[in-house]
C-alpha cells in the first residue's frame, strides 16, 4: 500500500483557515488525479481542491462544516499501482447544482460500462404514506445532482425532487435513477388534501453561512435607515428603448441598471460621504473616488456580490457587460477572488420580482447600499390630470454613524433628478 496524505493546500489571499463546504467523494471512492474532491469555502470565494494523485480514498480529515487550518491532513489516498484502477472512472459529481433550464449544460456523455441502458418512461405521480422521503437539498432547496444527471433525468420525465441520493452529502447519481426505475417509490391512491409529517433538517455550511454571518455583522454594528423614493423613469425607458432598436444587435441590449451605476458614478461626486467604507473599530473613514459597485446576486449557493471595478469609468455598454460577465461567473462559481472583493458601493435588484419598496442591508464596511424596485404604471398628476406614467422606486439603506438624514436625502434627490432627467448623465459641466 501506498498511502499518501495531502493537507489544506495554501490557497492565496493571505488565508489563514477554510471551512469545509462538502466532499465530493467519499471513502472507498476510487479517483483519478485533477479530479474535484472537495469545496472549502472562505471570506473572499469558494475554492475546488483537486486531488493530486490517482488512488483509492482511505481517509477524510474534516465534517461540512468544519474549519480547517491552512497545512491540515485534508485526505489520504492509496496511490498503490497495483490499486485496480478501473481505465474510466467517472469524476465526482459537478458541486454547482443547475437550474432545470434551457440554458443548463448538456448531459456530459457517460461511457456504456458505467451507464447502463435505462428504458425512458415517465414514472407514475406518487402519494407517500407519510408524506414524501427525507432527500437532502442544496442551499437553495433543490435536489443536490451533476449537470448530466439531470439532463438524464430531463430525458427520462423523472422529477428529482421523488428522487433518494445514495451520493456523497446525498447526491443523486445516475445509480439512483436506475433505481427509482426498478422499485419506484411506494404509492398509495389517495386523493383530496393530506397532512404532512416530513421534516428536514439543513445544516448552514459553506457559502450560506458566510452570508449569515456577514448580515448578521452589518444589523448588529450597522445602524440602518432607509429612504424610499419615487423616481419617474418615463424618460429614461424611452431613452433605453430607443437605444437598444439602434445598437442592440451590435452592442447588447441595456437594462435599467447601466443607467442607474452610471447616475450613482455621478451622484457620488456631490456626496463623496456615501460612496465611503468605514472601519469603526480604528474610527476611520475612508472616502474613495473610484466607485468599485458591488453588484448583489443570487445564485445556486446563495447571495454573492461581484464587483465591477471602477465603474465611473465605463460607459453604458461597458458596464452592462460587466454586469453580465460578473453574474455569470458567479452564479457559474468561476468569479476570481479579486472580483469578489473591494466594493464601495453596493447596488441590489430583484428585477421583475422587486416589491413596491425594499429595506436592503448594507454591505459591511459600506455605508450605503442602492435598492431597486421593479417599474410599474402608476397615476401620476400633471397639474391638470392623472396621466399614467412608469415609475420605479428606489431604496436606500445608510449607516446613521456616518450619513447624516439631510445628506442621505440629498443624495436620493440627486439620483432622482438624474434618472428622470437621463441626457443629464452625459452631460459634462463645468463651472466659467
Amino acid at each position: 500500500m501506498a498511502e499518501h496524505t495531502f493537507k489544506l493546500p495554501d490557497i492565496g489571499e493571505g488565508i489563514a483557515e477554510a471551512e469545509l463546504a462538502s466532499w465530493l467523494v467519499k471513502v472507498g471512492d476510487i479517483i483519478r488525479e485533477d479530479d474535484v474532491i472537495c469545496e472549502v469555502t472562505t471570506d473572499k470565494a469558494t475554492v475546488e481542491i483537486p486531488a493530486a494523485v490517482s488512488g483509492k480514498v482511505m481517509w477524510l480529515g474534516a465534517e461540512p462544516g468544519e474549519i480547517m487550518a491552512i497545512g491540515s491532513d485534508l485526505i489520504r489516498i492509496d496511490s498503490d499501482e497495483n490499486a485496480a484502477i478501473p481505465e474510466t472512472v467517472e469524476k465526482p459529481a459537478d458541486p454547482t447544482p443547475k437550474a432545470d433550464t434551457d440554458l443548463a449544460p448538456a448531459p456530459a456523455a457517460q461511457p456504456a460500462a458505467t451507464k447502463p441502458e435505462v428504458t425512458a418512461k415517465v414514472p407514475p405521480k406518487t402519494a407517500y404514506r407519510d408524506g414524501p422521503p427525507i432527500l437532502a437539498r442544496g442551499a437553495t432547496g433543490r435536489p443536490m445532482a451533476a449537470p448530466s444527471v439531470r439532463g438524464r433525468a430531463r430525458d427520462l420525465g423523472i422529477d428529482l425532487r421523488q428522487v433518494r441520493g445514495s451520493g456523497p452529502a446525498g447526491r443523486i447519481l445516475h445509480e439512483d435513477l436506475e433505481a427509482f426505475f426498478a422499485h419506484g417509490p411506494e404509492i398509495l391512491h389517495q386523493t383530496g388534501p393530506r397532512s404532512r409529517t416530513a421534516t428536514e433538517e439543513i445544516r448552514v455550511t459553506g457559502v450560506r453561512r458566510k452570508i449569515s454571518e456577514r448580515m448578521a455583522l452589518s444589523k448588529s454594528r450597522i445602524p440602518h435607515f432607509s429612504i424610499i423614493e419615487e423616481v419617474d423613469v418615463e424618460a429614461l425607458e424611452e431613452l433605453r428603448t430607443k437605444l437598444n432598436a439602434r445598437f442592440g444587435d451590435s452592442r447588447g441590449r441595456l437594462t435599467v441598471l447601466p443607467f442607474l451605476l452610471r447616475a450613482l458614478s455621478e451622484a457620488v461626486m456631490d456626496h463623496p460621504e456615501i460612496n465611503a467604507h468605514y472601519d469603526d473599530e480604528a474610527g476611520l473613514i475612508t472616502r474613495h473616488q473610484a466607485m468599485h459597485c458591488g453588484i448583489a446576486t443570487q445564485t445556486d449557493s446563495g447571495l454573492m456580490v461581484p464587483v465591477l471595478h471602477h465603474a465611473e469609468a465605463q460607459n453604458l455598454w461597458e458596464i452592462a457587460g460587466g454586469i453580465k460577465r460578473l453574474s455569470d461567473a458567479a452564479r457559474n462559481r468561476r468569479a476570481l477572488p479579486e472580483e469578489l472583493t473591494g466594493s464601495t458601493l453596493t447596488v441590489t435588484s430583484l428585477g421583475p420580482l422587486g416589491a413596491i419598496a425594499t429595506t436592503p442591508i448594507i454591505n459591511h464596511p459600506e455605508v450605503a447600499i442602492v435598492g431597486v424596485n421593479k417599474i410599474a404604471v402608476r397615476p401620476q398628476w400633471n397639474g391638470t390630470k392623472f396621466v399614467p406614467r412608469r415609475i420605479m422606486n428606489l431604496s436606500c439603506s445608510f449607516d446613521h454613524r456616518v450619513v447624516d438624514g439631510w445628506v442621505a436625502a440629498e443624495f436620493v434627490q440627486k439620483l432622482k433628478t438624474l434618472l428622470e432627467t437621463p441626457a443629464m448623465m452625459f452631460m459634462e459641466l463645468t463651472d466659467d
